[in-house]
Parts: structure tokens; C-alpha cells; sequence
């Protein structure tokens, strides 16, 4: 059997999808516009709405259904 690698994360999930969707839109930016463009933008767009979701998972104010 297999032993599972561990990698202890420095950074929080929202900073690494930030920095993803930096990245994604700074690449956008250098393609024609285009299909890879579109995907590029795309997956930039996933990654913020990532990040987004995950802080307001984890927001205090979040309250458990009645």
C-alpha cells in the first residue's frame, strides 16, 4: 500500500487561489483573444469564486440552519 504525501500549506487556500487568478488574468492578458484566451479567463474567474466561497465558508457570521 501506498503511503499518502503530506504537504503542510503555507499559505491559506484563498491566498493560493488569488494569486492563481493573478496569474490566469495576467496570461489572458499576453493571448489574441481567442479560445485560450476565454479559457484562461475563464478558469480566473473559477478561481475567485473559489476564493470567495471559501471565506464565507469560514466567516464567523455564517450560522447553522434552525
Amino acid at each position: 500500500m501506498q503511503k499518502r504525501r503530506r504537504v503542510k500549506q503555507t499559505r491559506s487556500l484563498e491566498e493560493r487561489l488569488a494569486e492563481e487568478a493573478k496569474r490566469l488574468r495576467e496570461q489572458a492578458n499576453s493571448l489574441p483573444p481567442g479560445i485560450e484566451r476565454d479559457h484562461a479567463l475563464r478558469k480566473a474567474r473559477q478561481a475567485e469564486i473559489g476564493s470567495h466561497m471559501s471565506e464565507w465558508l469560514t466567516s464567523p457570521g455564517l450560522k447553522p440552519p434552525d
